[in-house]
């Protein structure tokens, strides 16, 4: 499982033209990505790593400013850029597998007591934020 976690002052993601995810910050923009030995586990690894990670100002959680999170899922984390010009999809896991998996990361964090905004698996989404640093970070459970 990977995630993308950037600080930000704000991040929202729209869908046929509607806002059907938004936070204002301080919080964090997680994008989530699934391969194929994901397990409920390694979702329960990385919302916990995600919700403790101190990157925030004066090196504090989200968790120690109860800031809020923008989880979207992204299949193209695992995309394979190593040869030709054209991603290969293949470690990336299918929809039937990662969303379970990307909603066990979004269902830990809230149970972790965050306040938790999301995409919609699988739709064509625009994704707007402000990098806050910028901090940009590649987690890998």
């Amino acid at each position: 499982m990977r995630a993308v976690v950037q600080r930000v002052s704000r991040a929202d993601v729209t869908v046929d033209g509607r806002v059907v995810g938004a936070i204002e910050g301080p919080g964090l923009m997680v994008l989530v990505g699934v391969t194929h030995d994901d397990t409920p586990e390694k979702a329960r690894k990385l919302a916990a790593k995600v919700w403790g990670l101190r990157i925030l100002e004066d090196e504090r959680s989200a968790s120690d400013l109860n800031a809020p999170l923008l989880v979207i899922s992204q299949f193209t984390l695992y995309g394979d850029t190593r040869k030709g010009r054209r991603p290969g999809w293949s470690d990336a896991a299918p929809g039937p597998v990662a969303e379970p998996l990307v909603e066990a990361v979004v269902n830990e964090l809230r149970a972790l007591g965050a306040k938790v905004e999301t995409g919609i698996f699988g739709a064509d989404m625009k994704v707007g934020l402000v990098n806050d640093g910028p901090i940009t970070l590649i987690l890998e459970i």
